[in-house]
């Protein structure tokens, strides 16, 4: 199960990289975001897609219930901005993940994602940037990092430049770390 509130990119990576496995399924994308485009990709693929408002995950138990039913492996956020609720988290302990585009405990917490990562990097002259994976928690990206990926940052790269790298890093990296995660070898 993949949570999405954008393009989907991590999404129909993560898709594409088990789509020809039998052990494994992504069955929903669900998204915040009634536009977003990880819906209309997760229909391309043939995976459920589901949007849900704020009511739905905060006020009424319709996203708890779904998760309950289907009663994933692995809850994956990849590109989801909003914080879960306590008895999601209580009811998956240690089987949802985030991936956050930088090294935490830098350029993370509520408002950090996507390009305002890129553009914090740069200008503090970082010298390397990368992709944290990490567990949830109640708090946005404090949970317990799973693995971290690196790139170099010139001095001389911009802030799409180096989203570029770490979009290179995620496309490499994420759908492994979930296949190790959920076959340990």
């Amino acid at each position: 199960m993949i949570f999405a509130s954008g393009k989907g990119s991590n999404a129909k990576n993560i898709i594409k990289y088990f789509s020809l496995r039998e052990d494994v399924e992504v069955v929903y994308v669900l998204s915040n975001n009634k536009s977003a485009k990880a819906l209309q990709m997760a229909h391309r693929y043939d995976v459920g897609a589901l949007y849900f408002d704020r009511a739905a995950l905060y006020e009424s138990n319709e996203v708890y219930n779904i998760l309950k039913d289907v009663n994933p492996d692995l809850i994956v956020l990849a590109g989801f901005l909003w914080l879960l609720p306590q008895k999601i988290l209580d009811k998956f302990p240690n089987k949802i993940i985030n991936i956050h585009p930088a090294l935490l405990p830098k350029y993370g917490g509520k408002g950090m994602y996507g390009d305002k990562v890129h553009r914090a990097v740069v200008e503090n002259k970082e010298s390397k940037t990368g992709i944290t994976i990490h567990y949830v928690n109640e708090k946005y990206d404090e949970g317990e990092i799973i693995a971290q990926f690196y790139t170099d940052v010139s001095p001389d790269d911009n802030p799409q430049e180096v989203a570029k790298k770490v979009q290179a890093l995620e496309k490499k990296h994420f759908p492994k770390v979930i296949d190790e995660i959920m076959f340990p070898k």
